[in-house]
């Protein structure tokens, strides 16, 4: 199978791929009696589902054969599994046990994780420390360490503007805070970038660890810029080029260097100069999940490594997450990287559904709900399902890999339930799967749930 297609994450298609018939001219009544008893047993815990059985009042069966219909057009490699959360019972259940690529979906794992573990609040921050001491006429006689601590908006402030919307921690900052706070006009020694929080591979399990162009990025405790490096090559060249990206901004500021940039491991006992920080993890989330961000998602899997297991690696990030979304909803998909681009993840839509169900009603729930894109109006669902029941009502992750297309998340009904879904389709044309996939939420959106 050939690699992964996909831009930042994954580009919205144009619109006008939504051109089938709609086989459907009516709201369904969507029932949750006749499940089977291990799928109606609710989520978090309940034994691998059977199909969905029968309804017991008209409406459910017509959902049923729906879903049934659309991933007979699109083949045996295709499942599909729904959890109605108000009625706390399965409505379809196509093949959900079914390994699949979850391909970007995988990023569900990986932003639940990273919220349940280090708090919707948390921030990721990038200080200058000094070697050295500060002399009464503003000479900081030392140099100047700048350490990386895993946030992937950091960079120059034109960059976080065009790439934000501004939001973001910027090297002009902390030359402000330099210049302006601590009040020093001259450095006699070096500055230097220490991007020891991480490992030095670039790239994720997919490529080999090494640098990715489907990551729009390269990995770094401290990457400026989403890890550009300049002129500048070398093991290190991204630390040594934010270095000597801080070092231009504080001439800019008025503050001398007398020496050059280069890369180094911040020394014992350095202090504190300066701090910038991220924006906190949910809104960090926001950046990630709409536009399907992958640089972002396999920076936040080596924050977990670093900051839970004391080690910035991915495969330490990846145990974590394993772990977390194991102890949240008792599944236990093969997780390897924070983006989903390798195709050694495996997961089934009854597990992504799974967590969907067992976070709704928690904080964590509402969070990654809020930072889903829209059908319709957000991120990689910006133009699909527009001007449909599912517009505004559905929120979900899109998944892109060759080969591989999948829909999860969240439908509003009709008359007002929650419904958990995910859809997956395997070796169809992702025009293809993203027809089915709207059709089917749309199909979703336009239900009404009587029991």
């Amino acid at each position: 199978m050939g690699r992964k297609r996909a831009g930042l994450g994954e580009k919205s298609q144009p619109a006008g791929i939504f051109k089938r018939r709609r086989r459907v001219s009516r709201s369904f009544v969507m029932v949750a009696i006749g499940v089977v008893c291990a799928a109606a047993a609710g989520p978090a815990g309940a034994a691998v589902p059977a199909r969905a059985a029968g309804a017991s009042a008209e409406g459910l069966a017509e959902v049923q054969a729906d879903f049934s219909h659309e991933l007979a057009l699109a083949g045996p490699q295709s499942s599909a599994y729904v959890y109605d959360l108000t009625a706390k019972a399965a409505l379809v259940s196509e093949r959900a046990t079914a390994l699949h690529r979850p391909a970007s979906v995988e990023k569900l794992y990986t932003a639940t994780t990273a919220l349940e573990e280090l708090g919707f609040e948390a921030r990721l921050q990038t200080t200058v420390l000094g070697a050295g001491r500060l002399l009464a006429d503003g000479t900081w006689e030392g140099s100047l360490y700048l350490r990386g601590g895993g946030d992937p908006t950091f960079g120059s402030s034109s960059f976080i503007h065009s790439h934000y919307g501004g939001d973001g921690a910027s090297v002009n900052v902390l030359a402000a805070q330099i210049a302006r706070a601590d009040h020093i006009r001259r450095v006699t020694g070096s500055i230097y970038g220490d991007e020891s929080l991480f490992d030095s591979l670039r790239g994720e399990p997919s490529s080999g660890y090494a640098p990715d162009p489907f990551l729009e990025g390269s990995l770094s405790a401290l990457s400026f810029d989403r890890g550009i490096t300049g002129s500048l090559r070398g093991a290190h060249a991204q630390a040594a080029y934010a270095a000597r990206r801080l070092r231009a901004s504080l001439r800019a500021d008025g503050v001398g260097v007398a020496g050059g940039a280069g890369a180094a491991t911040t020394p014992a006992g350095a202090a504190e100069l300066a701090r910038v920080q991220s924006p906190p993890l949910s809104q960090l989330l926001a950046l990630t999940l709409p536009p399907s961000d992958n640089f972002f998602a396999e920076t936040l899997l080596k924050d977990l490594g670093a900051r839970i297991a004391h080690a910035g690696t991915t495969a330490a990030g990846a145990r974590i997450v394993r772990s977390t979304v194991a102890a949240l909803a008792r599944i236990h998909p093969h997780v390897v990287d924070g983006s989903g681009l390798s195709n050694s993840d495996l997961t089934s839509t009854y597990e992504v559904v799974e967590l969907l169900a067992a976070l709704a009603p928690t904080p964590v729930g509402t969070s990654l709900s809020d930072d889903l894109a829209v059908a319709g109006r957000t991120g990689t669902l910006e133009r699909r399902m527009r001007h449909t029941a599912a517009a505004g009502r559905c929120r979900a992750k899109t998944g892109t890999l060759t080969g591989a297309s999948n829909l999860a998340g969240y439908c509003t009904s009709a008359n007002g339930h929650l419904l958990a879904f995910a859809i997956f389709n395997d070796a169809i044309s992702v025009a293809f799967a993203r027809t089915i996939q709207d059709h089917l939420a749309i199909t979703l959106a336009r239900s009404s749930i009587e029991i």
